[in-house]
């Protein structure tokens, strides 16, 4: 059964601009059968059926890539006349880590039995929401992008099919292959009620949600008029309060509520939180609030024996490794909800142990690998049409899918973005200078970071330093090998290890350091980093005696720039 037989994309008007919600409307007659939903949109969707909230967070995609949903949505049907409402969220912006700048378009279909009872056209209804403000571009921060402001006043019958002010749609110029949501959906089922623990002087209250949590906010108020609320949110308190703004960042959503009781989820923007702050202009009594969590469904394998301590720690890692699973893995579910290729290499490589399960990071390797930018590298994040590039990070890909090959013994995804993979090594092979080299990336696109640490975190380069360094080299060594390994389990030949090899060789003539029995991060400026010398051990740049008296070094030296725990795992392999 084809997922779409009759309908287009379409919007709400010919001129959307960022930030910019619409308001969709169809109906259709239901006597029995099965009826599902297929639904997709740039950038985000909320699907209301008779005036219930029924499905909602389109997938993570792209514009040349685009992916649908397949919904079942017969539980929430009645007999006859049937209301289906979807509301699109369109971001509009090339300025985000989390989204692929695209046109705002819906696309929805509905089959009862396989057969088409209702569908997107240029004869759908639409307009621009009443409820949501459009383009009002307020910045939660540079990376996660707009925050929202619902005023529930505005709201009218629409829902139920009561259309003031809707028109036609206009059809969208899209044509883009479409697949469906390669993993699971999100389970919404759980809410996480927040608990009133402070009134503070100025009247604001806070809220305690018990845990860190991750989801939809939920909130109910009882208000003797309208009144206009401000709900700031955070992993924590500062000075008694939750700290809302941020240098330029202002992790605070906006609600809008009329006299009398309202009962609201927003089903858009996640929260990363444990503090929920709420501020409000008139006098209002907050009923219940909290945060609809919304979790990866996934089955935790058997913890590994351990003491009392030890299962305290790996259940707060279990924990805050789900927060992070949404459409892909996020380096962090507060501040950025990012896909980056090196913070979700240890995500993986953790999920493997925790959850025995490869479908996700499947998924994201294939997400990483769609991205296109023309120099062959990987983006900094994705999806994303940001001009940004963390060069180190592409070649953290080489160690993604070794390690998948490895845990999931799927060869065939890799053997599908295999051609990707030359071209990201290509990119690095073809800079090599005449000394043998790899120098780091120029130019304002390229951020030559390799973790937070002093010289380590690529603010050098931004300056024009373009000395080769061990880091950049020792990960393409590593690049290669993995490369090696990679091309033999496809079944192909290995054209890396000699590069290798070679690459080694010039690496330990320029950066050891004899006298110290260390090796230097750069010649340019003299420093030595715990970093750096790991990964010359697991490059190989030693033999294995020279490994030993090396890693006792890294044991007991205090003086190397230290390693952060993001990348204590090449400490500890080294």
């Amino acid at each position: 059964m084809k997922s779409f037989d009759k309908a287009g994309w379409i919007w709400c008007n010919d001129h959307a601009e960022a930030d910019e919600y619409g308001e969709f409307y169809s109906s259709f007659t239901y006597t029995e059968g099965k009826t599902e939903l297929f639904v997709s949109a740039d950038s985000n969707y909320a699907v209301h059926i008779n005036g219930e909230l029924c499905a909602s967070m389109q997938y993570a995609d792209y514009p040349y890539d685009k992916v649908y949903d397949k919904i079942d949505i017969t539980r929430h049907l009645k007999k006859g006349e049937n209301h289906l409402a979807i509301t699109v969220w369109y971001y509009g912006t090339p300025n985000t880590q989390v989204y692929y700048l695209g046109k705002a378009a819906l696309i929805f279909e509905v089959k009862t039995n396989g057969e088409t009872v209702a569908f997107s056209s240029e004869s759908t209804p639409s307009r621009n929401s009443l409820a949501y403000t459009s383009h009002q571009c307020k910045s939660i921060t540079s990376q996660l992008g707009f925050s929202f402001h619902y005023n529930a006043s505005r709201e009218d019958g629409w829902k139920s099919g009561i259309l003031n002010g809707f028109e036609k749609s206009i059809r969208t110029d899209i044509d883009a292959p479409m697949r469906e949501r390669p993993i699971k959906r999100l389970n919404t089922d759980s809410f996480r009620e927040a608990e009133l623990i402070k009134k503070l002087h100025d009247g604001k209250l806070l809220f305690d949600l018990g845990i860190n949590s991750v989801g939809l906010l939920e909130l109910e108020i009882e208000a003797e008029s309208e009144a206009h609320l401000t709900v700031a949110y955070g992993e924590h308190v500062e000075d008694g309060s939750v700290s809302r703004i941020i240098d330029n960042r202002d992790f605070s959503v906006e609600v809008t509520v009329p006299a009398g009781i309202t009962k609201y989820t927003n089903p858009f923007r996640r929260l990363g939180a444990k503090y929920l702050e709420v501020e409000a202009d008139a006098p209002v009594k907050i009923v219940k609030i909290g945060i609809r969590e919304t979790l990866y469904p996934l089955t935790a394998l058997p913890r590994p024996v351990m003491n009392g301590k030890e299962k305290q720690i790996y259940d707060i890692c279990e924990r805050t490794l789900r927060l992070c699973m949404h459409e892909h893995y996020e380096d962090c579910p507060w501040r950025e909800q990012a896909l980056y290729a090196m913070d979700s290499r240890n995500q993986m490589l953790c999920g493997y142990y925790a959850f025995g399960e490869f479908n996700f990071p499947k998924a994201c390797i294939r997400l990483m690998a769609a991205d296109n930018r023309p120099d062959g590298l990987l983006s900094i994040c994705y999806p994303t049409s940001r001009d940004l590039v963390i060069p180190s990070f592409s070649l953290h890909f080489f160690t993604i899918c070794a390690e998948y090959i490895e845990y999931s013994d799927d060869v065939e995804l890799i053997r599908e973005i295999y051609p990707k993979l030359i071209s990201i090594l290509k990119a690095f092979t073809d800079r090599i200078n005449r000394n043998g080299l790899v120098p780091p990336f120029e130019g304002k696109s390229y951020w030559n970071f390799y973790e937070w640490n002093n010289g380590l975190s690529g603010y050098g380069a931004s300056r024009g330093i373009v000395e080769p360094d061990i880091i950049l080299n020792t990960l393409l060594s590593l690049a290669l090998q993995k490369m090696a390994y990679i091309s033999k389990k496809l079944g192909y030949e290995d054209s890396f290890t000699e590069l290798s090899n070679d690459l080694n060789k010039t690496i330990r003539s320029t950066f050891f350091d004899k006298e110290q029995g260390v090796f230097r991060d750069r010649n340019e400026k003299v420093s030595y980093s715990v970093l750096g010398n790991s990964l010359a051990i697991l490059a190989g740049v030693t033999d294995s005696a020279e490994s030993a008296a090396l890693a006792e070094k890294l044991r007991a030296n205090t003086s190397l720039t230290p390693i952060s725990l993001s990348m204590r795992c090449f400490l500890n392999d080294a």
